[in-house]
């Protein structure tokens, strides 16, 4: 493996604290801070400055920060969740861990930016597209990664067109739809589909832009549409727009070797840095 660049890890680290900015107040704890949503939607998380220097900084922080953090978390209702970059924080897992959360990895892979990813075939009558803030099948795609990752595993699974309406339900209800369509209208948020006949997603992915960096995430398929290609497909879609629209440096994370190995396929190599995460449902 080759040694990644600095180039690329303080892009990756600029990017894990600025994202989150767009949507969220920070809240600091000391050498920790906690990213408070302003509207709703998936919580976030607590952790380091990731473009602060941590040096010295990231053996101060102890059982008595991350305390703060998780009463804080309590009192606004969300998971006593934190996330990181291993190597911005060499200590924070010990003591993430002795505090009684576990902390799961996910290995970061990105692309050369001279490197072109090919569009993957769909099966007939599939369709790959943006989707725009009054696309109508906005809210079963928002409603997908709900059933893609309910499941550890890539295997075919039972959940299908019906339970993806009943959850696309509870999402216009629970005004999540909403909330997501003028992020979608300012291009902080892109979302692609690969979209049957009839209208139904049968898997998606996005990726929220900053400053030519884009993490992308929430790749999942339909359980029902699994095994066809589709999620290489979305990925492909997803790195084509970023760059379309002036992103070079694309990365993501994995949880499984089987789909680190559909993204080697596609072009994406070990970037040497890790994303760790504790009582983070997002994520996982």
């Amino acid at each position: 493996m080759r040694p990644v660049s600095e180039t690329l890890r303080a892009r990756i680290e600029r990017y894990y604290t600025t994202v989150p900015s767009r949507f969220a107040e920070v809240q600091e704890f000391g050498p920790l801070r906690l990213f408070v949503r302003k509207e709703p939607g998936a919580p976030y998380y607590g952790g380091p400055g990731h473009a602060q220097p941590t040096v010295g900084r990231a053996a101060a922080i102890g059982a008595a920060d991350i305390a703060r953090v998780r009463a804080r978390q309590r009192e606004l209702g969300v998971p006593e969740a934190f996330e990181w970059l291993a190597e911005s924080a060499p200590t924070l897992r010990a003591a993430i861990e002795d505090s009684g959360l576990p902390v799961l990895e996910r290995p970061l892979m990105a692309l050369d930016p001279s490197h072109r990813v090919a569009p993957h075939p769909v099966p007939d009558g599939v369709t790959l597209r943006a989707l725009t803030a009054d696309d109508p099948v906005l809210p079963a795609a928002l409603a997908l990664p709900r059933l893609a990752f309910a499941k550890e595993g890539t295997a075919v699974g039972a959940a299908g067109r019906a339970e993806l309406a009943a959850v696309a339900r509870e999402l216009i209800a629970d005004g999540t739809v909403e909330t997501v369509r003028p992020v979608l209208r300012a291009g902080h948020k892109a979302l692609v589909a690969a979209v049957a006949p009839d209208g139904t997603p049968l898997a998606v992915g996005h990726f929220h832009p900053m400053d030519g960096t884009t993490e992308i995430g929430g790749v999942g398929t339909l359980p029902t549409a699994r095994r066809q290609g589709l999620a290489a497909a979305v990925t492909a879609a997803l790195v084509a727009h970023a760059r379309d629209h002036g992103v070079r440096t694309v990365f993501l994370a994995y949880a499984e070797d089987a789909v680190a190995r559909i993204y080697s396929r596609l072009g994406f190599r070990p970037a040497g840095c890790t994303l760790l995460i504790a009582d983070q449902p997002a994520r996982s």
